[in-house]
């Protein structure tokens, strides 16, 4: 396993913490598909080919969604230790095969709201349990949309009753094609139930509860425990579409930028959050989405949004498990 090295003005131990926190991004079934590559005037963010899931994501969309959430992470960190990150997204030829290098460009002192978000970090989880039967307020949904805004992408939230039952009877039909489709329930199995030990995937004590026909929104089962009688999931969470203003790696990449942004806002407002990705994750169903967005709009992901219990945090990889040697290639 590679080293880290010193990078960008920072010593060894200073990288390895900021990789840390750029690895506490979240992913599909936390499948943690990026890899990092440090040399003296940059950090390369790659995808680890070995994470790809074929069924699930056969475009890689979902793959570079969560790259990007972990550059956004990464550049929090970076920003908390004095330096002012310059990002490339899509550099080419300049570091074959990353999705981004970020260099120093010069110095920085965070200010309040970015150090509220990094430390917001290790706080936020996907929470599949039930709701409480509670409203996010105004201003809450606000910082939500605003922080989508700051990272130049949108947040569509979902407010009229035929919105909503339209999106409902997307995410339903999304749903009915997995269930079905032999290849995407294998992978949602490799990455959940018991596995002792494992560094990655959903383990029952943070897969929420078991999917009951009385749901309102169709949940994926990651093997999680019965539910209590009378335990059933919330009727009105707060839905939004997270989306970007264009198709292609580039859209993909910014908008994981953004859902972090706006997951660390909603921690920061003791808000919980979990994924009904079902509708982004069948093509032609993404498309129907697109349609009923007005067409412009790329939709990259939907949320769940409420007030919940606690829920503990997945296994991570180590930061040595992540790491490039220098003379390794990670081709997209």
């Amino acid at each position: 396993m590679a080293q880290v090295t010193a990078a960008l003005g920072l010593t060894p131990e200073q990288v390895e913490r900021a990789l840390a926190t750029a690895a506490l991004a979240p992913s599909v079934h936390n499948t943690q598909p990026w890899r990092f590559r440090v040399r003296r005037d940059r950090i390369e963010l790659h995808p680890d080919p070995s994470r790809k899931l074929a069924a699930t994501d056969p475009e890689d969309r979902e793959l570079r969604l969560s790259c990007g959430a972990a550059l956004y992470n990464l550049r929090l960190a970076l920003q908390d230790l004095g330096v002012r990150p310059l990002v490339t997204v899509l550099p080419g030829q300049d570091a074959p095969g990353a999705l981004a290098v970020v260099r120093r460009g010069g110095t920085l002192k965070i200010d309040d709201e970015h150090r509220a978000l990094l430390k917001a970090v290790p706080h936020r989880r996907t929470n599949r349990k039930p709701f409480l039967e509670a409203t996010v307020d105004p201003r809450q949904r606000h910082a939500l949309v605003r922080a989508a805004e700051l990272e130049r992408s949108w947040l569509h939230v979902v407010t009229t009753r035929e919105d909503r039952a339209q999106l409902k009877k997307l995410v339903q039909r999304a749903h009915e094609i997995q269930l079905h489709d032999e290849a995407v329930q294998a992978e949602l199995a490799a990455f959940t139930g018991h596995r002792p030990g494992a560094t990655d995937g959903v383990p029952p004590a943070s897969a929420g509860v078991r999917p009951a026909m009385q749901d309102e929104w169709v949940f994926r089962d990651f093997q999680g425990p019965e539910r209590q009688p009378g335990k059933d999931y919330e009727s009105d969470p707060l839905v939004v579409v997270l989306c970007s203003f264009y198709d292609g790696p580039l859209g993909d990449l910014q908008a994981g930028q953004a859902l972090q942004r706006v997951l660390l806002t909603a921690t920061t407002h003791g808000l919980s959050a979990s994924f009904l990705s079902q509708p982004v994750e069948v093509r032609r169903i993404r498309e129907d989405l697109r349609r009923a967005l007005g067409g412009l709009l790329v939709p990259q992901t939907v949320l769940r949004l409420g007030f919940s219990t606690p829920v503990p945090p997945t296994p991570r990889r180590s930061v040595a498990e992540l790491m490039i040697e220098s003379d390794e290639h990670a081709p997209c």
